[in-house]
């Protein structure tokens, strides 16, 4: 604290001027934390309207399933609540029932009738419609964690070479005084400060989306299990 005191009172140059006055690398570290924290939170607010307009509709979309008499009914609605995972998973499983059914799944026996060959098939169809879900909406929380678990480090480089810059200044004029070590001081401070402010936001982020995430993975596998029961109870 009194060296950002020293350094930062009106008779001299402020930290900030001291950074900008240092090296190249020590701005470069700098831009890198930079651009790492811009992207990431670019990604959260982004990622924090995506999920918020998938929770509206995916109980809009839950009213209309359970209200329905016919799937026919609910793939008309599906189109306007796109934006929910569940859409997707119901048009996964109403294609391949309509592809069963028009291969051959009625019993003419009993006009009106239809049956499908296989809950099997049925099932992974679904499964397949969670993992591709499962991969839209996690996209970009990769980064958040690659910035959360490498951010720390990249500012320790930063910190690293301020502190040699300073020691390399302290060897070639002789002196400890602090108008010497500032600037490498200065790389060093404002360069874990930089790793530390890309990291926190990130890795805060990175557990609330994968929470949210896990969340909307367990009601897909709800939905899984309400459709298989309403295809076994309607074809079979």
């Amino acid at each position: 604290m009194l060296l950002f005191l020293q350094i930062g009172n009106g008779a001299g140059p402020s930290i900030f001027e001291l950074f900008w006055s240092s090296g190249p690398i020590a701005k470069l570290v700098f831009l890198i934390l930079g651009a790492m924290s811009v992207v990431s939170w670019s990604i959260m607010l982004g990622k924090f309207f995506q999920l918020r307009k998938i929770s509206g509709q995916t109980v809009e979309f839950m009213e209309v399933f359970r209200a329905s008499q016919r799937f026919s009914e609910v793939n008309s609605a599906a189109a306007r609540l796109s934006a929910s995972p569940l859409v997707g998973l119901f048009q996964a499983g109403y294609a391949e029932l309509d592809t069963q059914i028009k291969a051959g799944g009625h019993d003419p026996a009993t006009p009106g009738s239809y049956q499908i060959r296989s809950l099997e098939s049925l099932r992974r169809s679904l499964r397949r419609a969670i993992s591709v879900e499962q991969t839209v909406l996690s996209r970009g929380t990769a980064f958040l964690a690659t910035t959360a678990a490498a951010s720390p480090f990249i500012g320790l480089f930063g910190t690293v070479w301020g502190i040699m810059i300073a020691f390399r200044d302290i060897g070639v004029t002789g002196s400890t005084s602090l108008a010497t070590v500032a600037p490498g001081i200065a790389e060093a401070l404002i360069n874990t400060a930089a790793g530390l402010a890309a990291a926190i936001p990130a890795l805060i982020g990175f557990n609330y989306f994968a929470n949210r995430i896990r969340y909307m993975r367990v009601e897909m596998e709800d939905f899984l299990l309400e459709f298989i029961n309403l295809a076994e109870r309607n074809f079979t």
